[in-house]
């Protein structure tokens, strides 16, 4: 087990480049597989999340020449199993992008039914509506954890998504880049990460229009080519440093950002205090939170992109817990997403979770050190910006899952002024 142990109170000055986005990372790994001809990828995340799925389509036969941390050449030519049932790869949720993956390629596929963070109901079911549109049989084995999909030709067809799940858009397009005739996704997510695969598959040769709107057209082609292509930066890693600072106080100028894809952030910040300043570069912004004043309140409810992003509500959380006056957060995507208050009360918040979807936050002016666990990947970066504006020191176990999202997290903190160490212990999650 790792841990982190903080001890706040310290502003944070300086610059921290992002990373690639993590969830599109994920997609794209996944879709280079369709192709026989090597696909380079670069600003890509070095997470846990990132390395488990490189060393699973490389346990079914594919090529990975990792190039150094933040570049790999993939060849799917070399695939010799469409088995992906790896006690490792059931630890993390993009385990479902090699179905569509696998079964556009190969026409059948074996994989290990999607784990991950325990946030809340994560249901496959679009993901199977759309490829069975498609023409693929979809069987669940829960003796087994596994489905097994099937298909002797892939017919594109229209499929209407009963929500907007993003890793269902994925999937779909995953499959229907190589199917016969055309597919149209209705309802279809928007989020950054759903246009950058289009982008990518689009630059191997596929034919898909209207990414970033609610209807995707995929034209299907006979095969797909090789490619270089370069990830887009991670909103959510930005939120995160952006949240970070709002709590901690600062001035930190965020590199490689795109701060259109940061506006449901960057406006709810604004709005209780914080400065957000873009660049003329268009790659950067500047978040400056004053060291002598508390941050207000506001009302917050996670949506569907361009809402505010339930993987920010967390982090959003622990910047009002700080702020002056009552505030309110409502979870409207998963409804587990709130197990970490109880480790915020610790430390001496005063929030109230109601039905397991809204939190009532009575703002405090400080919260204090203390031993706390980490539930989930964003709930653990929260609970770090929680610890840096803390008084006295905290510690912060089980940040295995913090790191299954952010590269170096507290090597970047550190560059900005946290005091923030890592150690490892011997003991096993409960």
């Amino acid at each position: 087990m790792n841990r982190y142990i903080i001890n706040g109170g310290k502003p944070l000055h300086g610059e921290v480049v992002i990373g690639g986005a993590k969830n599109a990372a994920l997609g794209i790994i996944a879709g280079a597989i369709l192709t026989d001809e090597p696909v380079t990828i670069e600003n890509l995340p070095d997470v846990s999340d990132i390395n488990v799925l490189l060393d699973a389509i490389a346990g079914i036969g594919a090529t990975v020449d990792r190039v150094d941390p933040h570049k790999v050449v993939i060849c799917g030519k070399t695939i010799s199993s469409v088995i992906v049932n790896s006690e490792v790869i059931q630890k993390i949720r993009a385990s479902y992008y090699l179905l569509g993956a696998l079964v556009g390629k190969k026409g059948r596929a074996q994989v290990a039914m999607p784990g991950g963070c325990d946030i809340g109901s994560r249901p496959i079911d679009q993901h199977l509506k759309g490829l069975r549109a498609l023409g693929v049989q979809c069987d669940e084995n829960e003796d087994e954890n596994c489905i097994y999909a099937s298909v002797s030709e892939l017919h594109g067809n229209g499929i209407f998504l009963d929500v907007a799940s993003v890793g269902a858009t994925i999937n779909i397009m995953l499959a229907a880049v190589l199917a016969k005739g055309t597919t149209t996704i209705e309802n279809a997510a928007k989020e950054p990460h759903i246009v950058d695969v289009a982008n990518f598959l689009n630059s191997m040769g596929a034919r898909i229009k209207g990414a970033g709107t609610d209807v995707i057209r995929i034209f299907g082609v006979d095969s797909l080519k090789g490619t270089e292509y370069s990830i887009i930066p991670d909103q959510i890693e930005a939120g995160t440093f952006m949240c970070a600072v709002a709590a901690a106080k600062g001035d930190v100028v965020l590199k490689n950002v795109i701060p259109r894809h940061l506006e449901a952030i960057s406006s709810k910040l604004e709005e209780i205090g914080v400065k957000v300043e873009e660049f003329e570069s268009g790659t950067e912004v500047r978040i400056v939170s004053d060291e002598n004043s508390r941050l207000g309140s506001s009302t917050v409810r996670t949506r569907v992109y361009p809402g505010f992003p339930t993987d920010m509500q967390p982090q959003i959380t622990v910047v009002l817990m700080l702020g002056n006056g009552n505030s309110t957060v409502t979870e409207n995507i998963f409804e587990n997403r709130f197990r970490y208050v109880e480790e915020l009360r610790k430390m001496g918040a005063d929030i109230e979770v109601k039905d397991n979807k809204t939190a009532k936050i009575h703002g405090v002016e400080a919260v204090h050190g203390t031993k706390i666990d980490v539930p989930d990947l964003r709930a653990g970066a929260a609970l770090t910006i929680a610890a840096l504006s803390a008084d006295g020191t905290t510690t912060l176990d089980w940040i295995d899952y913090i790191e299954r999202g952010y590269e170096d997290f507290d090597g970047k903190l550190r560059g900005i002024g946290a005091d923030i160490t890592k150690e490892t212990v011997n003991d096993e999650k409960p």
